[in-house]
């Protein structure tokens, strides 16, 4: 019987280190930990979610497949119910890198190198770039997909050895410049498309505030138009 993964969570899966034990972060019907298992590149799956409604089904459709025994289920507040001597691999995907950042900032034990972080945010990757890097924790890879006409990127990231990342680098890491995916040129497009808005309202706007961001976001336009010019010129 077919799992019906979607391809956002294949590349989360395609990141886990063979014969991981993993906690997957807003689990909510439970395939990606599922898959993990019944492919055996998980050895145990630790699934929490917010709600006990997609719980309940992770919990059902994990009896469905065969896995229970390896998977634990929780009604938690990210990695609040997980064990940290249980799991070395934390995935935390479908939510805003906002929130990826707090689930993390309120779980210090993952300040430790053992502990492999795939993180696939929807929204302010920016935001969650930024604040790895000013918390020590390492980019250690990024990958690109395409999923239902949305465009994804998932990194792995681990503690140590991080440094601050410049603004263009918080939209378009190094690791990410350096993966060969054949979408970098759409998710260029996409990021310098959202920074010209972003420069464009902030420099129409009265509010003093919102005027004091315009410098970081011309720096980030100008960053990332330097990183497209190199790309396209194979440099």
């Amino acid at each position: 019987m077919k799992i019906p993964i979607s391809k956002r969570l294949l590349c989360c899966a395609a990141m886990v280190p063979e014969g991981a034990r993993v906690a997957d972060i807003g689990c909510d019907h439970g395939y990606l930990g599922i898959w993990l298992l019944t492919e055996g590149k998980a050895s145990y799956v630790a699934a929490s979610d917010l709600r006990e409604k997609p719980l309940e089904k992770a919990r059902a459709n994990s009896r469905l497949y065969g896995v229970a025994d390896r998977m634990d289920c929780f009604v938690a507040d990210g990695l609040a119910a997980v064990d940290p001597a249980s799991v070395d691999t934390i995935v935390c995907a479908g939510m805003g890198g906002d929130n990826i950042a707090g689930i993390l900032q309120a779980a210090p034990w993952t300040r430790d190198p053992a502990y492999t972080l795939i993180l696939q945010p929807q929204t302010s990757g920016n935001d969650l770039r930024r604040w790895l890097g000013e918390n020590g924790y390492a980019i250690e890879a990024e990958d690109l997909v395409q999923d239902g006409g949305f465009l994804y990127f998932t990194l792995t990231a681990r503690y140590g050895g991080g440094r601050p990342l410049t603004p263009g680098e918080q939209y378009l890491s190094p690791r990410l410049q350096q993966s060969g995916s054949a979408l970098l040129p759409a998710y260029f497009d996409r990021v310098l498309r959202g920074l010209q808005r972003a420069v464009d309202g902030i420099a129409l706007s009265q509010k003093k505030e919102e005027r004091a961001r315009l410098p970081y976001y011309e720096q980030a336009l100008r960053e990332v138009r330097e990183m497209r010019r190199q790309y396209d010129n194979g440099t």
